[in-house]
This record gives C-alpha cells, sequence and structure tokens, in this order.
C-alpha cells in the first residue's frame, strides 16, 4: 500500500478577533452576585476572555466572540438574567451566498486544521440554492471499514491533470504509436487559484498560495511576475495564468513549469500553439467563463486539442453575462454530459472554479462532473476576509482584515489548515459513500438526490395545473 497521503496542520489564531455569532444580554442591575455565578463556570472561560468594553451601551449587548452556542449560562443563572442572541455584527458579513456560518466555519478551519463541529446543533434549513439543493449518498456510513480518516482503510482523493488518450495504437512491428501521455498527478482533488481581489492583496498573497501547494501537493495559479519572485523549488507547483501577450516575455518560465493557464478568447488555439511550441511537454489550460454556450464551446476545445479547461464561474457559482444565470451545479452536468455524448469526455480535464465555497462544494461539483475544483475565494476568507466588498468583483472599501502585506508564513499556514480540514471532510465524504477513490465520485449523479428533481415527482401535477 502507498504511503498515506497526509496534510501537516498547525494551530494558527488569526491576527484579528473574528465576528463572533453569539451576543449575551445580561440584565445585571438584577444580579444576586452568586458565588457560583455561571459566567465562572463557563467550559470555555468565554466570559473570562471577553473585556467588559464589548458590551454595547445603546442594545446592552455584549457580543461573545468565543461563545460555541451551548447555552449552559442561560440554563443555569438562578435568576434568569442571561440571554444568548444572534450578535447583528455577524449577520452582517458575506451575502446571501457567503453566508456568515460559512465564513465562521472557514474561519475555525483555518485556525485549527480540524473538520467543524457546531456546539449548538444545526437549526437552518436542509436544502437550498446550488449546492445547497443537493444531497449526497451516505448508505455506507454504518459500515465499520467505512471509517473515513480513522485508518482503517485506504481511500485515495488523488486525480491526474492532463491529457488522457481514450486507446493506445501500436505499429506492425509492436512499437507504441500513441504519445505518452503527460500528467500532473496532484494529491487532492483541488487547486488554488487567483482570488477575485488579489490584485488589491499585494505579491505577498500569490507567493503564500506557492508555498501552500507545495506543502499540500498540488498546484497554484499565479501571475508570471508573481511566480518569478518566488523561490526555484516553488516553479514546478505554479501555473501562470497568461494573455496572449505574456507569452513571449515569460518564455523562460514557460520552459520551467508543467501546466500554463491561458485565457479564453478568438485567438487562444493559436497562443496555445506557440506556448507548445516553447515547450513541448508543457499542459495547457484555458480559463473558459461559464456562460451562454459554454458546453459546445468545451467540445470545440476539446476537438482542437485543449484537454484540460478551467471553468470559472462568478463569486456565487452562476453563469456570467446570462439574464437568468444557472448555477455552476447544472451547467457542470451539461458540460459533463455533452462530452460524454460526444466520445472523449475521458480525454479531458475539467476544473471547476467560483462559488467552491466548502468541503462539501467540492465532492458535490465533482459529482456533477468535474475533475477536480479550483479554490480561489475561501482563501482570502481563511485569512479573515468577510466578502464585504462589491460583489461584482472589485473591493474598494477599507480592509477591516488588513489582508494585504500579510506575512507569507502566516497565510500560507491558514491555507494550509483550510485544505486539510476540507481533505478530511472529502474523505469522510467518500468513506460514507462506500467509493474507495474520488476519481469514481465524478459524475456520480446517481449517488445524490438533487432537490428540484424530488419536488418536480412530488408536485410536478400540482405545477402544471
Amino acid at each position: 500500500m502507498p504511503e498515506r497521503y497526509h496534510i501537516k496542520t498547525a494551530a494558527t489564531p488569526g491576527r484579528f478577533r473574528r465576528v463572533g455569532k453569539f451576543g449575551s444580554v445580561d440584565w445585571r442591575e438584577d444580579c444576586s452576585r452568586c458565588t457560583n455565578c455561571v459566567k465562572v463556570r463557563c467550559l470555555y472561560d468565554t466570559y473570562k476572555k471577553e473585556s467588559a468594553h464589548n458590551r454595547d451601551p445603546l442594545t446592552g449587548l455584549q457580543p461573545l466572540y468565543e461563545c460555541k452556542g451551548c447555552l449552559s449560562c442561560v440554563q443555569g443563572c438562578t435568576k434568569g438574567l442571561l440571554a444568548i442572541v444572534i450578535n447583528p455584527e455577524f449577520l452582517a458579513m458575506g451575502d446571501d451566498y457567503w453566508r456568515p456560518d460559512m465564513l465562521a466555519t472557514t474561519w475555525n478551519q483555518s485556525e485549527t486544521g480540524r473538520i467543524p463541529v457546531s456546539g449548538a446543533g444545526y437549526r437552518g434549513r436542509f436544502s437550498g440554492p446550488g449546492f445547497d439543493g443537493i444531497w449526497t449518498d451516505m448508505s455506507e456510513i454504518v459500515r465499520p471499514t467505512r471509517d473515513g480518516i480513522h485508518g482503517r482503510e485506504y481511500i485515495s482523493t488523488t486525480v491526474d491533470i492532463g491529457p488522457k488518450p481514450l486507446r493506445l495504437e501500436f505499429t506492425a512491428d509492436g512499437k507504441m504509436k500513441t504519445a505518452p501521455s503527460s500528467l500532473i498527478e496532484i494529491q487532492m482533488p483541488a487547486i488554488l487559484d487567483v482570488p477575485p481581489w488579489s490584485m488589491r492583496m499585494g505579491r505577498e498573497l500569490a507567493l503564500a498560495r506557492l508555498a501552500s501547494a507545495k506543502a499540500l501537493k498540488t498546484l497554484a495559479v499565479a501571475k508570471p511576475a508573481d511566480i518569478e519572485a518566488a523561490p526555484a523549488d516553488q516553479w514546478p507547483l505554479a501555473v501562470p495564468l497568461m494573455e496572449a501577450a505574456d507569452v513571449a516575455a515569460h518564455a523562460e518560465l514557460l520552459k520551467k513549469v508543467r501546466m500554463v493557464e491561458l485565457a479564453d478568447g478568438p485567438d487562444v488555439l493559436e497562443t496555445a500553439g506557440k506556448v507548445r511550441a516553447i515547450n513541448p511537454a508543457l499542459i495547457v489550460a484555458v480559463r473558459m467563463d461559464v456562460k451562454a454556450g459554454a458546453a459546445a464551446r468545451a467540445s470545440d476545445m476539446g476537438r482542437q486539442g485543449i484537454k484540460v479547461l478551467h471553468l470559472a464561474a462568478d463569486l456565487h457559482g452562476m453563469e456570467k453575462g446570462v439574464e437568468k444565470p444557472r448555477h455552476l451545479k447544472d451547467t457542470l452536468r451539461e458540460i459533463h454530459g455533452r462530452l460524454v455524448k460526444d466520445g472523449f469526455r475521458d480525454e479531458i480535464t475539467l476544473i471547476a472554479g467560483g462559488g467552491v465555497a466548502l468541503a462539501e462544494h467540492m465532492a458535490k461539483a465533482i459529482l456533477c462532473g468535474a475533475d477536480l475544483v479550483a479554490v480561489g475565494t475561501p482563501l482570502l476568507v481563511a485569512l479573515g476576509c468577510r466578502v464585504c466588498g462589491s460583489h461584482e468583483g472589485t473591493c474598494d472599501e477599507p480592509c477591516p482584515a488588513e489582508i494585504k502585506g500579510t506575512e507569507v508564513e502566516y497565510s500560507s499556514q491558514r491555507m494550509i489548515n483550510l485544505m486539510g480540514a476540507w481533505h478530511s471532510q472529502m474523505i469522510e465524504v467518500l468513506g460514507a459513500m462506500g467509493i474507495r477513490e474520488v476519481r469514481r465520485l465524478r459524475g456520480e449523479v446517481g449517488r445524490a438526490i438533487f432537490m428540484e428533481d424530488i419536488e418536480r415527482e412530488a408536485f410536478g401535477d400540482l405545477i402544471r395545473k
């Protein structure tokens, strides 16, 4: 058995106190000053850690940034003076897609590197838009051998990036005619992508992604100038994101990397030819916006020799430039199905990016037809980002987390912790589904329930009437 892939995480507290979900309403004027006060007996010492100046003089609310929501203080107060409420500052974070709970979960995983556990239990909806409308099959969760990260059974999360021929061809004298494939094997089905606001964050963020990619044994997409500023031993893990005008200026870089990503456009095939002329062994990927006609475009690119496609949706995982956009889960199923119908799906590597915000989204994107995902915005959230900028891809407001200029070592470890927690959750999902390698999950829509499908089956007659 090969050596088990393991991500080394390390506790890395945030540079700023994160926004807490809960707040305490405390009617102190009626307090009896009990010697066995519930605040002193808090299991997590939350009240000891929080200072009195956190209280809002207008509302009487004291934010409890470290509160776990166990409610033992509310139940234990002999005079019933305490109440736990949701912190308004917490509710103001993010937007309808990047919800406050999602941000808080990412912060916790980035700090500890562990699978998140909710102390107050889950009280939300069991379905929603996008990836939240998919329920995965967990029929194998009761089997004692399917114990995920606990070690009795090896579950592979390795994926390959690059062209894969459907068959081998030989000459009459027995020599192999098919050219050997140039594949990149990475140990988890995720690469580190350029976050939407990275241009305003400084070069340190790109260097942190490259350092994280080395530790995670994966790839990191970055601008060519940022890669050239990184240590030489990280270059094989870098994927330069280039326009046509960048090729000649960075020819030496193209000779030392294993993969390049080209922005889609009318001349992308010509640009790909120029890149291959510089380095024939280079894997060429095209970053293609998810929009109307994406399935036909993907099929056409595949027929013309582009075997790696990076499908880039917007920040919320929606199609770009469409009046009624669909979510990435739907466009992925369409593109995957089109390539299957055309007969060359196995030759192409699909990388899905945009709207992948949680570990479960990684599994669900693969289930819908992707080979792996590109993680961008969660890397910013790992550093304290609240997704408080414009949702059109710019961030003009002063950053409350002050991400720009953050130390590379700190940022890298937070990213490693986040991806370590995601990897553990991916293994748990695969184990619960009875799947021993992530490659088998690709396109397995029969192992999931889609909310819109069961609603159509249950209420279709009523809708038609």
